[in-house]
């Protein structure tokens, strides 16, 4: 008892995203595939290989 309840949220869940996809950015997703920086400033910042967090663990270094 009680599977009823779960499967009516699954079937609304599951409805809600066949017929009511999130709006997609074009420009940012243009922008990203480009390789260009997005004017909106969404981009995450390279990643810095000098930042190791666990470089002073490593006995084989130096």
């Amino acid at each position: 008892m009680g599977r009823g309840r779960a499967k009516a949220k699954q079937t609304k869940v599951a409805r809600e995203l066949k017929y009511n996809a999130p709006q997609t950015d074009l420009d940012a997703l243009r922008a990203e595939l480009s390789g260009a920086k997005p004017q909106n400033g969404h981009a995450r910042p390279p990643a810095d290989d000098d930042d190791d967090p666990f470089a002073k663990y490593d006995d084989d270094k130096g």
